[in-house]
């Protein structure tokens, strides 16, 4: 492997730039003196599928450090074939070219998900990076296949796969639950459908996510696999009523059967002290200030 030394010095590729997650990350390494840049070419968003753009665009751009985001990330995603496609091999075609340059990135990091622990869920308090996974859905099984195909590369790119837990924002796309919840008090709706509300997440701040990122990127330590999480966890029926008292008014929720999810994971807990270690201790948002700063918005 070359040395990393040789590549263009503090260049970071973020596949996914413009995505959701992607917006902050790359503020966030811009604010910390980081050049940016996205999987384009000539001005063209490059897509991972095709492997020779990949590589005409990763030979230009020469990273010191890549922060891969691109992925299909929603679990009811409804084409399942585009799902394993861009999760598995797009993730492929990223990681032979990476392994082409002369000179390797310094690290890469690959974004997994901790949908992965499914059913392995409600077994402990929280979960840890040594809870076997046990998938229970196709978003999920895309994610711990690309982790499992990623890691023949690990003798040619130094990699370091995350598996983040909920997190929400300023920006995220309303099939996600909490931009939902807070669009309908933000139009004044008086009714709301949702599945489930007897489930409970993290739902931790992208600005937090974003942060978590930058610092791996600048720290070394022992484990290559690290929840990204708080330890903390709402139900939606929290969420729903601290937004009613964000918002200053009620809601009716309705639980419409089709937005149950079959093999539905009751409660999925992180825990960070792995995490931690690495990057040392992070200033939490509390959800209630999220949910602010997105009503506000």
């Amino acid at each position: 492997m070359a040395s990393p030394s040789e590549t263009v010095p503090r260049r970071v590729l973020v596949t996914g730039r413009d995505g959701f997650t992607g917006r902050y990350v790359a503020e966030e390494l811009e604010r910390a003196g980081y050049e940016v840049c996205g999987l384009n070419a000539h001005g063209r968003r490059v897509d991972l599928l095709d492997a020779a753009a990949v590589q005409a665009a990763v030979a230009g751009i020469r990273p010191w450090a890549v922060i891969h985001l691109a992925a299909i990330a929603f679990v009811a995603h409804g084409d399942v074939d585009s799902l394993y496609r861009t999760n598995i091999v797009g993730t492929r075609h990223l990681l032979a070219a990476l392994a082409e340059l002369p000179a390797a990135p310094s690290i890469v990091v690959l974004a997994s998900s901790a949908n992965v622990y499914g059913q392995a869920a409600g077994q402990t308090d929280k979960l840890d990076e040594s809870v076997p996974a046990a998938p229970a859905n196709d978003y999920a099984v895309s994610k711990l296949a690309m982790e499992y195909m990623a890691r023949t590369w690990s003798d040619r790119l130094p990699l370091v796969f995350t598996r983040p837990f909920n997190y929400t924002g300023v920006g995220q796309d309303e099939r996600f639950l909490i931009p939902k919840i807070v669009a309908h008090f933000r139009r004044g709706e008086g009714i709301i459908e949702l599945g489930n509300l007897d489930v409970w997440r993290e739902f931790m701040d992208v600005r937090t996510v974003a942060w978590t990122y930058r610092r791996l990127l600048e720290t070394c330590g022992e484990g290559d696999t690290f929840n990204i999480c708080t330890g903390n966890s709402h139900s939606l029926r929290e969420v729903v009523a601290m937004m009613e008292d964000i918002a200053g008014h009620a809601i009716e929720v309705r639980v419409n059967p089709a937005f149950v999810r079959a093999n539905e994971v009751q409660c999925l807990v992180g825990d960070p002290a792995r995490l931690q270690r690495r990057i040392g201790p992070f200033s939490q948002r509390v959800l209630r200030e999220t949910l602010h700063w997105m009503y506000g918005a």
